[in-house]
């Protein structure tokens, strides 16, 4: 189809269908200008690098330069259908501010330099550091969710068994760590228990603090497909924004932010109350269900809608929704994880589905979403601070077969303690204990809270900053050594989207300059650093991609994110394929918990479990003794408001988010000229009740301040609920003139987590507003 007018209308033409029919394909084609199909030289398999969604694409090569994209028809998940990230978002690759050679600082700049020498001084304060005191315990790396799986391995590897440092983690922790933590705390391990197929057959949809419509527009594409087809599914949105999903929905609870937890509670009270539940299924799959009773009868629809600015009727409404379908479909994202009570909340959705025994059937799904590409696969992998495999760090044997298979010294691998999160990276930083920083393919100078506190972090004289990217990021700025990295369709690795799809990503193109994939940056600080096994072989023996894939296949083998049954050659040609992937299925897995057997048993499971309010951890003796014998938890947990509420000082209550048009700190998106084109730069949401007190005005500039700092932004007056500020996340200062601090969102927010997932809390904070002179 033609993609012109893809802005203005992104999530393209409509082709409806009904209940367990196949989606219909659409081909999505977007080429350079003036190139059509039959001027392109070759095309090289790949799947999107802009979102979660993992939409297939062919990526089209003309002189050796990416020159554009075309859906995958014969792919599973969009079957030939790209949104526009997918379809502009390649053209950066091209961009001519691409780094291309290897940067060290001298006399306060950065100059560049060969890669010897680059290396050599990371090597070089590497094992200073590693010959002082403390040792490992000087090192942090941070990475992102947009490598490939053999990268995010390889990199687990040599900081859990060359280092030997606990200090990992990636910036998935801002975005997805809830989904981790409430999969892990209900079902024992990690992994989607839904499918995108789930979307074809439900007869209902909930989408919990979602909006898919900006996030995943081609999974939006399918759920509207589904609504304009016959026996169109009922729709349940959950958001304080009138976003285009809540417009579409025939219930919307517009609920005050940090709510959730009080929201979920009513509702599950009334599934309860009405007998909406499958009783049978919750004796014999589930253990936790009198708590849950006690604890949610004292949410009725009165106290609920108090609690969270909705009316009493519109619970009822939603509990009707929730309590009468057949089959059910719930996503899970942002709304939910970057709020107050985070895991409590995520995990009060498991319950939803449990207490009605919708899991793991065609239509009953659940999906706890990721916000990026390859989030699932540093999960999986390890890089996140995770043993990699969906291994439990607290269970001796999980950490002996991990030592088994990179033959090494179960004494290396950092399990006295959970591993060390992104914040308390950052706060070791801080105080000096963390004196080696290596951040990959992440921006933490725009993505993290209290960015005053961040950048004198990244700045500070005792730190070493090594820096691995695309482009002179506002995080590079700061560096010691910037590394040149290659990204998608500059090198060959595998994805894993959302809902555990596979996809392999060929090289299409030579990256530019002298830059390196980033597998062969690590494999390479490996050797210099001579990393060994206890043999004396190379600790990461790799040099291919595809090497480094069959390693992780016999990592996961018998866990489940099992990958035995995948390869390139399996992933080569057709669809992705879902893990897991084994001789016993091996066209993958559509669903888990089919038949209500949980990953809980207490020898098997990847987390014991958490304390819902406090983050305790649970001692595997506790686990042993709730004797789960592969039955889900229910976790009971009550309201408590946030950390941060409105006062007399700051009234409104922030949340930010997501613009359709721009991901993350607009690394790539900002230098596609379609996409920036749509949105440029920084706004801010107000409801008008708000706007008029101040004097505020339809594109007024305006001030928003919180304790911690101010941004300035043009008002727009929408559909934001009352006393509620929103602001989009991805704005910097790269593109500006100098460093003007007051276009990131994240000037604003406070440093603050959920107890469990550690997922800061983006979504809370108190702010005041007023027009501005300019």
């Amino acid at each position: 189809m033609a993609t012109d007018d893809r802005i203005a209308d992104p999530w393209g033409a409509r082709t409806p269908y009904g209940p367990g029919t196949d989606w219909p394909t659409r081909v999505d084609v977007h080429l350079a200008e003036g190139l059509t199909e039959a001027d392109v030289d070759r095309w090289a398999q790949s799947a999107s690098l802009l979102h979660s969604n993992g939409d297939a694409m062919d990526i089209a090569v003309k002189d050796g330069r990416i020159a554009g994209v075309r859906g995958r028809a014969v792919d599973r998940v969009n079957r030939g259908r790209l949104g526009p990230k997918d379809l502009y978002g390649w053209q950066a690759n091209n961009s001519p501010d691409r780094l291309t050679r290897p940067l060290v600082r001298d006399g306060g700049r950065l100059v560049e330099t060969d890669w010897d020498t680059a290396m050599g001084r990371i090597v070089d304060r590497s094992r200073e550091l590693l010959d002082g005191p403390g040792g490992w315990g000087r090192f942090g790396f941070y990475t992102s969710g947009q490598l490939f799986l053999e990268e995010y391995y390889a990199l687990a590897v040599l900081g859990k068994a060359g280092i030997g440092t606990p200090h990992m983690d990636g910036n998935t922790r801002l975005c997805t760590a809830t989904a981790a933590s409430s999969l892990k705390e209900s079902f024992g391990t990690d992994g989607q228990p839904g499918s995108y197929a789930d979307v074809d057959h439900c007869d209902a949809l909930a989408l919990w603090g979602h909006n898919a419509a900006a996030t995943q527009t081609v999974l939006w594409s399918r759920m509207l497909d589904r609504r304009r087809g016959t026996d169109a599914p009922a729709l349940l949105a959950v958001d304080p924004r009138t976003t285009p999903v809540a417009r579409e929905a025939d219930v919307h609870l517009a609920v005050r932010p940090g709510t959730n937890v009080a929201l979920l509670n009513g509702l599950l009270r009334e599934i309860i109350a009405k007998g909406w539940y499958d009783e049978s299924y919750v004796a014999a799959h589930t253990t936790g269900f009198e708590a849950l009773a006690r604890t949610v009868d004292a949410y009725p629809p009165e106290r609920v809608a108090e609690i969270c600015g909705v009316e009493a009727r519109d619970v009822r409404r939603a509990a009707e929704l929730l309590g009468g379908a057949q089959r059910l479909l719930s996503t899970v994202l942002q709304g939910f994880y970057q709020s107050n009570q985070a895991t409590a909340a995520a995990c009060q959705v498991n319950n939803l589905h449990l207490l009605r025994g919708m899991i793991g059937h065609p239509g009953a799904g659940l999906l706890q979403m990721n916000g990026q590409p390859t989030a699932q696969n540093n999960r999986e992998c390890g890089a996140d601070g995770d043993l990699p495999g969906f291994r439990n760090w607290a269970n001796p044997e999980h950490v002996a077969q991990l030592a088994r298979l990179l033959n090494v010294e179960p004494r290396i691998i950092p399990t006295w303690s959970p591993p060390t999160h992104a914040m308390q990276i950052f706060r070791y930083a801080e105080q000096g204990s963390i004196r080696f920083l290596w951040v990959s393919a992440t921006n933490p100078a725009v993505s993290l809270p209290e960015l005053a506190r961040i950048r004198r972090i990244l700045a500070g004289e005792g730190l070493f900053l090594v820096v691995q990217d695309l482009f002179l990021t506002e995080t590079a700025a700061l560096a010691d050594v910037v590394l040149p990295a290659a990204t998608w369709g500059e090198k060959t690795g595998t994805f894993t989207n959302a809902d555990r799809t596979v996809h392999l990503s060929e090289r299409a193109v030579d990256p530019p300059g002298e830059a390196r994939a980033d597998l062969d940056i690590f494999l390479d600080y490996a050797r210099r650093m001579d990393f060994r096994d206890r043999d004396g072989r190379p600790l990461l023996p790799w040099r291919e991609p595809e090497e480094v894939f069959a390693a992780w296949r016999e990592c996961s083998r018998g866990r489940p994110c099992d990958y035995s049954g995948l390869s390139y050659a399996k992933l080569r040609g057709g669809s992705g394929v879902q893990w897991p992937c084994t001789d016993l299925a091996p066209d993958g897995t559509e669903r888990l918990y089919t038949y209500g057997e949980f990953n809980t048993d207490s020898d098997y499971c990847e987390s014991y479990g958490q304390d819902l309010v406090t983050g305790a951890e649970v001692t595997p003796e506790q686990h042993r003794a709730k004797q789960p014998g592969g039955r889900a938890f229910l976790h009971a947990v009550d309201y408590q408001p946030s950390a941060e509420t409105p006062g007399t000082e700051y009234p409104l209550q922030l949340t930010t988010g997501r613009s359709l048009y721009q991901f993350h700190t607009r690394t790539k998106t900002g230098r596609a000229p379609e996409l920036n084109g749509a949105a440029p730069d920084v706004w801010v949401e107000l409801h008008p009740d708000d706007a008029g007190p101040a004097g505020i005005a339809e594109g007024d500039r305006v001030r928003i301040e919180s304790p911690r700092g101010a941004v300035v932004a043009p008002a727009r007056l929408t559909g934001v609920r009352p006393g509620v500020v929103f602001i989009p996340f991805h704005y910097g200062w790269w593109d500006t003139v100098g460093e003007p601090h007051d276009r990131a969102a994240n000037e604003l927010t406070l440093t603050a987590w959920d107890p469990v997932s550690k997922q800061p809390l983006f979504k809370s904070g108190a702010v005041r507003v007023a027009r501005t002179e300019d």
